[in-house]
């Protein structure tokens, strides 16, 4: 059985006017169908970068990216991405917004259908009511809410998120990051969720992947135990606290801030 996502040797670099700029060496990955993956590193490590080589808008100049035991060549229609800034049309109400993807990847559904799957998932995520709104009319966390349900719409088989609560207030984030455990309990998808924030990669992840310093490598893997269902007090336990004192010293390894297991400080 081959994992959902499975990355293997990934060397990448861009090219600049002073020459190559290394951003991935080496890089190992693997996610089993319906895991969700949380990965954390320096900023600049190539975190974002990782995205696009998953989802085939970009090629590693050197390993392979694979889907389902398949090498990724291109743009799949079977990935749904979720970004910081919803980018939501204006023009469009939040319906059409997230109805667009079933607008563009080919599917048998009736018109009926289609807004039918979008005000269920609008639903799920607590926009029931606000369908015919225009984006403008939304707050940040409503619009990442609407952004969510379109990546979702088409049903892909793999969702990634890159940073898509990172600019929302703390409170808003909580609640998104509650909101995402629902999804995942109805929604199934494998869940790649690029973050800065430690708190957020534990409370979503089952595990959490730390990249060393550009140019990045798999520095770390930390699998967070199924405790069951999660609601915000679970950050706030002793095994929450280890974890997270775990990936707090693996980030300051990974920014040369600390010295690596086995190295003299």
């Amino acid at each position: 059985m081959f994992p959902m996502i499975r990355i293997e040797g990934v060397r990448h670099a861009y090219k600049t006017p002073s020459g190559p700029l290394p951003v991935l060496d080496g890089l190992e990955m693997s996610l089993d169908e319906g895991g969700f993956s949380a990965v954390v590193g320096p900023s600049g490590c190539g975190k974002s970068t990782l995205t696009r080589l998953i989802s085939g808008l970009m090629k590693p100049d050197e390993g392979k990216v694979m889907l389902h035991g398949e090498v990724v060549t291109g743009p799949r229609a079977t990935v749904g991405m979720a970004f910081q800034n919803p980018v939501l049309l204006e023009w469009r109400s939040i319906l059409q917004n997230v109805i667009l993807p079933l607008e563009i990847v080919p599917n048998t559904l009736s018109k009926a259908e289609c807004e039918d799957r979008a005000r269920y998932l609008l639903h799920l995520v607590g926009l029931e009511g606000f369908e015919d709104k225009r984006p403008s009319e939304l707050s940040g966390g409503m619009r990442q809410r609407a952004s969510l349900c379109r990546a979702l719409v088409h049903k892909p088989e793999v969702l990634i998120l890159d940073e898509p609560f990172g600019a929302l207030d703390a409170f808003t984030r909580e609640d998104l990051w509650q909101t995402m455990h629902k999804v995942k309990e109805n929604e199934p998808f494998t869940g790649v969720l690029i973050t800065h924030d430690l708190r957020e990669a534990i409370f979503l992840a089952d595990q959490v992947v730390v990249l060393s310093g550009r140019p990045a490598r798999t520095q770390y893997l930390l699998d967070v135990p199924d405790t069951g269902p999660r609601d915000l007090e679970h950050l706030y336990t002793p095994e929450a606290a280890e974890m997270l004192a775990i990936l707090r010293h693996q980030i300051e390894i990974a920014q040369g801030r600390a010295p690596a297991e086995g190295e003299a400080a």
